[in-house]
């Protein structure tokens, strides 16, 4: 069995990002509460950072620039962690370093 989620008269309207949760509010009214601890990239962003996102598509996702990472709305529903790997997310995190120094 499959749950299909119909995301088509549904949009993302406002993101927040704190030390501890990841707030999605819809189109509808509803406010989705995740644990940023799902979300690496998120988790080890700066306030700033987590907080300059912008809604990509027609509401179907969101896109966070500073720290290379886009998440959508049917994940969101659907309780999706993130499926970054683990090597994946040490590359980023050695690069992202690497980075913070040169500035």
């Amino acid at each position: 069995m499959s749950l299909a989620i119909d995301t088509e008269q549904l949009q993302i309207t406002f993101v927040n990002a704190d030390e501890t949760t990841l707030t999605i509010s819809l189109s509808d009214g509803r406010r989705l509460s995740l644990p940023l601890e799902w979300y690496p990239r998120l988790k080890h962003g700066t306030p700033a950072e987590r907080n300059n996102w912008r809604v990509i598509g027609r509401g179907e996702g969101v896109h966070w620039p500073d720290l290379d990472e886009d998440l959508s709305l049917e994940g969101f529903l659907a309780g999706r962690k993130s499926g970054e790997s683990k090597s994946s997310l040490k590359a980023w995190l050695t690069a992202r370093g690497k980075s913070k120094h040169r500035r």
